[in-house]
């Protein structure tokens, strides 16, 4: 295909897009109005299912669909960076050096190591009731783990991280949302709907049906992802280097 064909091409394409998206701006409602019909009918909807945050509802209920295109981005990303950094034939691991980290400092990183772990545990298991959820909770929970990082050394660090665990969890954890979305066809309805199981009690852990239950598929997902996507960058710049004479 000629550079000419490909410009046309784009300028369709471009003018396509242009035209779709003024008559979409034209069918706006008034700026500062009170009529949001969106947001009216993502309220009502988070309600019927017992869902006390409606961010929630929205990404794990109405939109869950479009929430596991978001996941399996992430673990996309991850394995092709896992491909992408793998050790070649002409590289070769060495030991990492210790490192010297100021006692204030490592103080610090391991007494708010556990209250990570812990916010980020809470932020995913309360995501159906207040803001955060398994995006948010999965990434504090991994940036937790690696506190030992930066209050210990790299062999502390590896300890706790056996990458091929994480691996595994990441794998799981998208595995667990497309079971679950599964689920929605065995219950007699569609995929993802949320009528698996029962709603529960508005507004208690366990409430919103199976928002919950993605959201934690999906802090598992992202905590893992996070973990073995660092761990193979961290690879790359303490342990492996090229071999002499290559």
């Amino acid at each position: 295909m000629s550079r000419r064909v490909r410009m046309w091409i784009l300028a369709v394409g471009g003018l396509g897009f242009a035209a779709l998206f003024a008559a979409a701006c034209l069918r706006l409602p008034g700026f500062g109005g009170d009529s949001h019909p969106y947001g009216e009918r993502a309220v009502r909807a988070a309600l019927a299912h017992r869902t006390a945050n409606v961010i929630a509802a929205v990404n794990f209920d109405q939109r869950a669909f479009d929430t596991l295109g978001e996941e399996s981005i992430l673990f996309a990303a991850v394995l092709g960076t896992v491909v992408l950094l793998r050790q070649t034939r002409e590289e070769r691991e060495v030991p990492p050096e210790p490192a010297r980290v100021p006692l204030l400092v490592r103080r610090y990183a391991l007494v708010l190591l556990p209250v990570a772990i812990v916010v980020g545990l809470y932020v995913v298991a309360h995501g159906q009731l207040s803001p955060g959820g398994g995006f948010q909770g999965g990434v504090v929970l991994a940036t937790a783990l690696h506190l030992l990082y930066i209050g210990a050394d790299y062999h502390a660090l590896e300890r706790v991280r056996p990458v091929g665990v994480y691996e595994f969890g990441d794998a799981a954890g998208e595995g667990a949302y497309l079971v679950l979305g599964l689920a929605g066809f065995v219950a007699g309805s569609s995929f993802l709907a949320n009528s698996v199981i029962g709603h529960g009690t508005f507004n208690t852990l366990a409430s919103g049906g199976t928002v919950p239950l993605l959201n934690m598929a999906v802090g598992m997902e992202v905590a893992c992802a996070v973990v073995v996507l660092l761990a193979r960058f961290l690879d790359q710049a303490v342990e492996i280097e090229e071999e002499k004479g290559t």
